[in-house]
């Protein structure tokens, strides 16, 4: 059993052991993003319109956010393990249940419902799990890295289903990753744990020091009176929604707008290749210059990405494949930023002591922007048979996002949250 006199090698590859298996926990749900892949093979005679072809995976972002402020929760009372282990069984479970359906309804039941309640119960556990076994100034470095774990599953996950669609069919395919996912998540969560009690990580007494003295552990309940969190939803919800918007159609753009059908299982790996490296070096950048510095930079690059989008269409000198491959990558790597860089902020602004709940909170961005945009899409598509009106869309909430980004501050000591939790010290002593 780990103890506080361990040696700080020990310790310190413990972290990396917790890490790297919160990442690989996560590698396995890469089901998520590749729904694009799932879409375009969705059989004619099933007889589903594009919005509701859209709907598993629009209703999975916002059931995947929601449910992480509950395994947030969860794992405060409960620990990573048994958290991740559940989280494992509902997702596996919910893809599954999916391959037994020919119902957009009963579809997103399981897709949308059990997948993203597990995927939220993994992905709220993992990041913060790890991040109490390193100091401050890895922050950044930490949560890409985690997360990129996440960002990367379609990478691995588009090939297999295009090819095994391809050979047993779209409802057995969904079948064996299911059982997949939900072995190899409960096996990974077997390794992840919390550091021993009293346990400070080396390199951090600084930075605890700076942050006691400016008292920013904020509890839920108080991180709703502080501005900053209103930005930081608003911003966190129009920035992810646009990369989630590509996301879920990038193999339907492929072959529809581009006419490489052929392509499109690689373009969905070129994407989550650029998202997982996105998130580590965007993080890793995000220690270094600052966070809402990166941000402004993805916002606005991400917004003439995407606007592009609309001119890469069939017969275009741009439609070729190391174009197309480059530009969702790019795409993938800027949509990335976001998981990386919005965590740290919320950590950086908040605290540590109730990070996974905090950040649960400021995640439900994460899946209603991802909803709104996605089924804003489908709809755009069924009018109009073209996607370039949503490119539009999503090009002007990014640049929105930019704008208030570049307003946003840290929490400062003195502002009226901090005052109030002074002010509720008393009444929570004596509970």
């Amino acid at each position: 059993m780990t103890t506080v006199s361990e040696t700080k090698s020990a310790v310190a590859n413990k972290g990396w052991l917790v890490t790297i298996a919160g990442t690989c926990a996560l590698l396995a749900l890469g089901v998520l993003y590749a729904w694009s892949v799932f879409k375009a093979n969705i059989p004619a005679e099933w007889g589903w319109a594009d919005s509701q072809k859209s709907l598993p995976y629009s209703v999975a972002c916002v059931v995947f956010s929601v449910m992480t402020m509950v395994g947030a929760r969860l794992l405060v009372k409960f620990g990573p393990r048994v958290v991740v282990s559940a989280g494992g069984v509902l997702a596996g479970l919910g893809v599954i249940l999916s391959s037994i359906s020919t119902s957009p309804w009963l579809y997103t039941l399981a897709f949308g419902g059990l997948l993203g309640s597990g995927i939220g119960f993994v992905y709220a556990s993992a990041s913060p799990t790890a991040l109490k076994w390193f100091p401050a100034s890895k922050t950044g470095l930490i949560s890409g890295i985690v997360v990129a774990g996440f960002g990367m599953g379609s990478a691995w996950v588009a090939p297999l289903a295009r090819t095994l669609i391809a050979s047993i069919g779209l409802q057995s395919t969904m079948l064996y990753l299911g059982i997949g996912m939900l072995v190899v998540v409960v096996g990974f969560a077997q390794l992840l744990q919390f550091p021993p009690a009293g346990y400070v990580p080396a390199g951090s007494a600084q930075a605890a020091s700076k942050a006691a003295s400016n008292k920013q552990d904020f509890s839920p309940a108080q991180i709703i009176k502080t501005w900053q969190f209103y930005l930081l939803w608003i911003t966190f919800a129009f920035g992810s929604g646009a990369g989630l918007m590509v996301i879920g159609n990038v193999a339907s753009i492929v072959k529809e707008q581009i006419g490489l059908a052929a392509l499109s299982a690689v373009a969905v790996s070129a994407l989550a290749l650029g998202n997982g490296l996105g998130r580590v070096l965007y993080g890793v950048w995000s220690d270094k210059i600052g966070r809402k510095n990166v941000l402004l930079i993805a916002f606005v690059f991400q917004a003439a990405l995407i606007f592009g989008l609309s001119y890469v269409v069939e017969g275009s000198s741009l439609a070729t494949a190391p174009m197309l491959m480059a530009l969702v990558a790019l795409i993938g790597a800027n949509y990335g930023a976001n998981l990386a860089v919005f965590p740290a902020m919320v950590k950086d602004y908040y605290g540590l002591k109730n990070f996974a709940m905090n950040y649960g909170i400021v995640y439900t961005a994460w899946g209603l922007g991802g909803f709104m945009l996605s089924q804003l899409t489908g709809a755009i598509k069924d009018a109009t048979g073209s996607y370039n009106n949503a490119y539009l869309l999503a090009a002007a909430f990014l640049l929105v996002a930019a704008v208030l980004m570049s307003l946003l501050k840290s929490p400062q000591p003195g502002e009226e949250p901090v005052q109030a939790v002074k002010a509720e010290l008393p009444a929570m002593s004596s509970d």
